[in-house]
């Protein structure tokens, strides 16, 4: 339920937004909307000034003479203005064989054209700069100050690429690294779909190590390669009757070390518990501003009976801007994201990256949204603004129905001085529409599989 309510609310107001780019622009170049929906198919209700509040759809006949009828309709995987004189996701072609009239779409210029194909995009654009410059201005940016690995799980694609624990990262693929963040993101972004060439130290020695991309793990599902020091296991939850609760375990520890053995995390500690199944074990606990010994005893099944996470306990720093600066570094973030898209784009086309890693349909983005929610709000706003981005760079791509297909249509036109006919265009849309569909059916079912 929680994916169903989130994926409704993020793609409510990513189609909102767009749609209402659309909308403004047509109103501003003195073009009729008649239609303004969120979602395809049928009419569940809407209201327009003509009829007022409505359920089902309205009469084929009916002419709003001008005033647009804003509506919700059945399927909720996007949305459509629909502009008069224009063929588009309704498909109407009523007014093929009648004079343009000066309210309609075609019978603008070139520029109002384009402005109202484009506003969509811009708009998702606004929204994704809006956010981020909010998060850089009222947050920052907080940093771990730390390239050092925290832990290596035995018989894990770190242990098996050669990595120990302590390894002190220093660059990769050329670029120097001196935090985890700068890390995270050329293993991850920069580097997307290369192969790695890592520079660390180990016992104050410097050595390389080739990384294929293959072995790294698919951080979505099987986590990060590598994990920083500074990582401390955190009890989240006691089970009720568990060995935990008879230990003295309260929610919110942080475990410090175990049977002697100081803890980089919680994979740490479940390989210790799992392994000393009967064993009592001395645990170190930092209960608030105390320091706590408790022994525990794992049960036979290797468990102690908590939900258990990660708190940072290293050294970070918080990177703060001011006004004008947290547009630049937004900017900045747009920018970097883009580049990301379009090489994630290629690499996909040349097989570099399967295309059920690189593709998120709405299974996986309900899923996607409900966890940056559990986040937070900051979370799931950042969350949205990549997404509002995404759709921005999705639309304008040449393909029919999509708004890049539409200026592509204008743009030939134009160059032209010829009208497309209308049939020519209805068989364009249809044919991108179905392809769109056989498309999103393939990424639905990609989806299923990853769950």
């Amino acid at each position: 339920m929680d994916y169903i309510i989130y994926f409704a609310i993020t793609i409510g107001i990513l189609v909102f937004i767009h749609e209402l780019g659309h909308f403004l622009a047509a109103k501003m170049t003195g073009m009729r909307a008649d239609v303004f929906a969120i979602g395809f198919g049928k009419r569940l209700f809407g209201y327009n000034k003509k009829t007022g509040f409505t359920f089902g759809d309205l009469p084929k006949d009916f002419d709003g003479e001008g005033h647009t009828d804003y509506r919700l309709s059945l399927l909720p995987l996007g949305g459509y203005v629909k502009i008069a004189g224009m063929v588009d996701e309704s498909f109407d072609t009523q007014f093929a064989n009648k004079k343009p009239e000066p309210y309609e779409f075609r019978s603008k210029n070139f520029l109002q054209k384009t402005f109202v194909i484009t506003a969509g995009v811009f708009m998702n654009l606004l929204l994704a700069i809006m956010i981020f410059w909010g998060s850089n201005y009222y947050k920052g940016d907080t940093v771990l100050l730390t390239t050092t690995i925290g832990y290596v799980k035995p018989e894990s694609p770190a242990d098996s690429l050669g990595f120990i624990t302590g390894d002190k990262i220093i660059s990769v693929n050329g670029v120097s690294v001196d935090n985890w963040d700068d890390l995270r993101n050329e293993i991850y972004v920069s580097n997307l779909g290369d192969d790695l060439n890592i520079k660390f130290l180990r016992n104050d020695v410097e050595e390389n190590l080739f990384v294929p991309r293959k072995s790294i793990p698919d951080i979505e599902k099987k986590g990060e390669l590598i994990t920083p020091e500074g990582y401390k296991p955190y009890v989240a939850e006691v089970l009720k009757d568990s060995p935990a609760e008879a230990a003295g375990l309260l929610s919110g520890d942080i475990v410090l070390s175990l049977d002697g053995e100081p803890l980089n995390g919680s994979p740490e500690f479940i390989e210790l518990v799992s392994h000393n199944a009967g064993n009592e074990l001395s645990a170190i606990i930092q209960r608030g501003t105390d320091t706590l010994t408790l022994a525990v005893t794992p049960g036979s099944n290797g468990k102690v009976g908590i939900s258990i996470s990660d708190a940072f306990e290293g050294k970070t720093a918080n990177i703060t801007y001011g006004f004008f600066k947290s547009f630049s570094v937004a900017g900045k973030q747009l920018a970097n994201l883009t580049v990301l898209t379009f090489k994630g784009v290629s690499k996909v086309i040349s097989g570099q990256i399967e295309v059920e890693n690189a593709v998120a349909g709405p299974i996986r983005i309900a899923k996607f949204a409900a966890k940056s929610a559990e986040v937070g709000i900051a979370g799931f706003l950042y969350f949205l603004a990549v997404l509002s981005l995404s759709l921005a760079l999705i639309n304008i791509m040449p393909f029919p129905v999509l708004d890049g297909g539409h200026l592509m249509m204008i743009i030939i036109e134009t160059i032209t001085r010829r009208e497309i006919p209308v049939k020519v265009k209805l068989a364009i849309n249809n044919t991108g529409f179905v392809l769109l569909l056989i498309l999103m059916v393939f990424i639905i079912y990609n989806d299923i599989l990853a769950l």
